[in-house]
């Protein structure tokens, strides 16, 4: 491919995820993301880390010496101050006032309102866009920048331009990646952050990078870690996966320099509230107690309930929910034997079986409110690669292309379902599909979404976005060239990758 022809496909790739990510504003009431924003309210208002004057919106809480904190790890909060802060004169001028206004009365907002619930007042709106626009900033663009990295590094299976937007697509749209792309909770952010990590410390190592962006990684890993606990999983496998790429091994020391500050700040947070520099905040969360208590921070060790439940159970079974993703299992297989990469393969397999392992020990492995085990969404990426090889390997077989198809539609069908289907993610039911998504969609419950702020109200608010999508794909596959689904064979890197492009 010509390099205006891979900048257009990979500008279209991304625009096609923003628009899908961005529609879609994140759910209102929603206790996590409430308690994120709180915390970046209570710092750019209030110069404060209490939550007291917020706290009513959320039961995600810590009480401390007669105040409220959030007890969510502070990285994501931290990310969304400089963005509140700069659009906060802004919502508070007379027009953007007259906008919240009209918003608030939309017939077509109201219509998704509860007939019971207390409407749509003027600070519940001021609330949702504030939501929306850090969540888009800090959440929706990266994701879509993730998809970009992800076209990019398929290019080491030797895949045509048209494989990897679909597997990148797929990625995207068909996987609990969707629905977090646009969600203000930390799995879909440091899932983009952990792979540029890993994409990074792959171009040093082939020398198409310079070894000073080891520094770059040492900022991202160190900011995933404020930002979900558990990514130190992923953070150690990539962290060691640079060690490995690095030709001047004191660099190493540089990027470990370089994840210092984001560690100091959580450090001093959690020394400012609670008196440690220990992130302790579920320790004084009000509710959950019994949980958070049990085994180690919830953590009891693997169990054969919560291993099925997180991957082919009906309620939040990844593989039930998502079965295209089995495709990058089976990759994982023709990627060992092949003998190629093998610490590329080392880091994805790392990243799959200690996440698993780790939602999988959990007690509360469900994750409450959700689509699909939302704690696997930050490994999610790197199982999704496993499809490159899978299609480098069989992509030419129409069985291969009929499995993929198959269920491919079937993810794409279910995650949508499951995501656009009523005002909040499914709960607690056994069969999220059946006994929730399915019955609101079939009454015209369709997620808020940007179609309503033209007055669309049910499934006729998603016309916009239909439309945007499928000219962006006419016009993605036709930058993208012939032969459009080339399978690798050898998977000898192409001129592409060895030039970084």
């Amino acid at each position: 491919m010509r390099l205006i022809s891979r900048l257009r496909v990979e500008i279209l790739l991304f625009l096609i995820l923003l628009a899908c990510y961005a529609y879609f504003p994140p759910r209102w009431a929603d206790w996590n993301q409430n308690s994120r924003l709180n915390l970046t309210l209570a710092i750019v208002d209030d110069g404060s880390f209490r939550i007291d004057r917020f706290v009513a919106n959320t039961g995600d809480y810590a009480k401390y010496n007669g105040h409220y904190y959030s007890d969510k790890a502070p990285g994501a909060s931290f990310l969304a101050v400089p963005v509140y802060a700069a659009v906060r004169p802004i919502l508070q001028t007379a027009l953007a006032q007259r906008i919240i206004d009209r918003i608030a009365s939309s017939a077509a907002f109201g219509e998704t309102l509860r007939p019971d619930g207390s409407g749509l007042a003027t600070e519940k709106v001021y609330f949702a866009l504030a939501l929306m626009i850090v969540s888009f900033v800090t959440v929706a663009v990266p994701s879509a920048l993730l998809g970009v990295v992800l076209y990019r590094f398929l290019a080491l299976f030797n895949l045509a331009a048209g494989w990897r937007v679909i597997i990148t697509l797929i990625y995207g749209l068909a996987t609990p990646a969707f629905p977090y792309s646009n969600t203000f909770v930390g799995h879909q952010q440091v899932a983009a952050m952990l792979f540029a990590s890993f994409w990074i410390a792959f171009l040093i190592g082939r020398r198409r990078l310079s070894p000073r962006w080891s520094l770059l990684i040492g900022v991202l890993l160190g900011w995933t870690l404020i930002t979900e606990y558990p990514a130190a999983l992923i953070v150690a496998g990539v962290g060691l996966y640079l060690l490995a790429a690095l030709s001047d091994r004191r660099w190493i020391v540089g990027a470990a320099l370089a994840g210092a500050p984001p560690l100091a700040l959580m450090m001093a947070y959690n020394y400012a509230i609670f008196g440690t520099v220990l992130p302790v905040g579920y320790k004084y969360s009000e509710l959950w107690q019994a949980e958070h208590q049990s085994g180690f921070m919830s953590l009891a060790g693997p169990n054969r309930e919560a291993l099925w439940g997180i991957t082919f159970g009906v309620h939040r079974g990844l593989f039930l929910l998502a079965p295209v993703l089995l495709a990058g299992l089976a990759g994982f297989v023709v990627w060992w034997r092949s003998g190629t990469h093998r610490r590329e393969l080392a880091v994805c397999i790392w990243a799959v079986v200690s996440f698993l392992l780790f939602n999988g020990s959990s007690v509360m492995w469900s994750g409450g409110f959700g689509v699909g085990p939302r704690y696997l969404v930050p490994m999610l990426p790197f199982l999704a690669f496993g499809v490159g090889a899978f299609v480098a390997t069989w992509g030419a077989q129409q069985w291969a292309k009929f499995v993929l198809g198959i269920t491919g539609v079937w993810s794409f069908l279910n995650v949508w379902a499951q995501t656009i289907g009523g005002q909040s993610f499914p709960q607690y039911q056994p069969n999220p599909l059946l006994d929730y998504s399915l019955p609101e969609l079939a009454t015209g419950n369709v997620a808020r979404n940007l179609g309503m702020a033209l007055d669309l109200g049910g499934w006729a608010s998603l016309m916009p976005l239909a439309l945007v999508v499928f000219l962006g794909m006419v016009l993605i596959f036709r930058s993208a060239g012939k032969p459009l689904l080339a399978a690798g064979g050898s998977w000898i890197e192409n001129r592409e990758l060895r030039t970084g492009n």
